[in-house]
This record gives structure tokens, sequence and C-alpha cells, in this order.
């Protein structure tokens, strides 16, 4: 039994997303981030630190994204989703799973400061042009990688889906103009089977709006 602990719009969406690419069968279990149950001793047991995602498999429970997605794709080398230890790519795959969260700390801040913090008075106008300038610089280290590449490591893996998460919220904060690898990245994403089911099973994004403009208070 495999039963994925979830949030819509969350990182628990590239679990979600792998899990489809694997051909697994699972359990989808929905939690909110509003009515306080990620607090709850239930969920705690699985997430010490009340956060989203979490697996239940192999008679435990595995919390944290990368840690999720490295488990997973080691569990079935099969599905060829990430290079072996020993082999020369093994450091390029393990970077970009990294960098996914790196980025994806910047876009938590920036969900923050634009979506959830309240009142609007309190957000601080300083700090969501800094995070969309870090924002932007990783981007521009995406683009340039990307050049030449369908994919991260050239070939379809699961340090993919840990940073093709971000596509979409990336592109509400920087817009695409400047960005054809990425936003050609993205297509190529979209396009996948795995990723639209993923999508399905889900539920709704997290975001009202298409573009997120920085005001000057």
């Amino acid at each position: 039994m495999i039963r994925l602990h979830h949030v819509p719009g969350s990182r628990s969406m590239r679990v979600l997303w792998l899990l489809e690419e694997l051909g697994l069968e699972y359990e989808l279990k929905t939690w909110s981030l509003t009515d306080g149950s990620l607090r709850s001793p239930e969920f705690r047991a699985m997430s010490p630190a009340g956060r989203i995602p979490a697996l239940e498999i192999d008679g435990r429970s595995i919390f944290e994204s990368g840690a999720i997605v490295e488990y997973l794709a080691e569990r079935h080398p099969g599905a060829g989703l990430a290079p072996p230890v020993g082999e020369a790519s093994r450091a390029d795959y393990l970077e970009w799973v990294h960098f996914a969260e790196t980025q994806a700390n910047i876009l938590q801040n920036l969900n923050f400061h634009h979506i959830f913090l309240r009142p609007v008075e309190a957000r601080s106008v300083a700090m969501t042009k800094l995070d969309t300038k870090r924002l932007e610089v990783t981007m521009k280290a995406l683009e340039a990688h990307l050049e030449g590449r369908d994919w991260l490591l050239g070939v379809f893996s699961a340090a993919d889906c840990m940073l093709g998460f971000n596509l979409d919220a990336m592109f509400r904060f920087v817009r695409s103009e400047g960005f054809p690898n990425i936003a050609a990245y993205r297509a190529r994403v979209e396009a996948r089977p795995a990723y639209a089911r993923a999508v399905a099973a889900g539920g709704a994004s997290m975001y009202a709006q298409d573009f997120y403009e920085v005001s000057d208070g």
C-alpha cells in the first residue's frame, strides 16, 4: 500500500507526478493548509514538522519531497529515472534535485507575500522585490542550462519531477519573455500524460491570478 498525503498546489505534486510516471497504484489523502490539521498528532507522527508531503510506503512514512523522489526513483531502478551511484551524470542529477528546492523556497516566500499574508498592509514591498529578483536569478541559470536540452539531464528523470513542479509558479511572478527555453520546457512537461494525470488527481491550483505584480505599496 502506498498512501500520499497531499495538499493541492504544494510540493506533494512532485511525488504525485512521479507516482504516475512510475505507474504505481496509490491512495491520495488530501489535507488543508488552513484548518490546523497538519499540526495534529496524527499527521506529525508522519511528518514531524507538520509539512506536506508525507508518503506511507514499505511499512513506514517518509517526509520531504526531495527525499521521497530520490527514494522512489531508486526503489524502481528499471524505470531509469535516476542515474545509478557511480555514473558520471549522478552528480548532475543530485544538483538539479536540490536546485529545485532552492528555487521552491523562493517561490514559497513569494506565495506568502502575494497570497497568504494578511492584511495586505503587512506585506513588505522591499522583500517582495528582493525575492522576485532572487527567483529571476535562478530562472536565468535554468534558462542557460536548458539551451540545447529537452530535459535537465538530456533525458527525462526524477529531477524533472522536482523542478517541473516549480514551472507554473515561477511564471506567476516573473514574466516568460526572455525565457524561451523554460517556456518550451514547461510545454514539454505539460504534454506528458503522467503529468496531466497528476494534475487531474491533485486538485486545483492555489493561484487566483495569472500574474502577480509587485506593488509599490
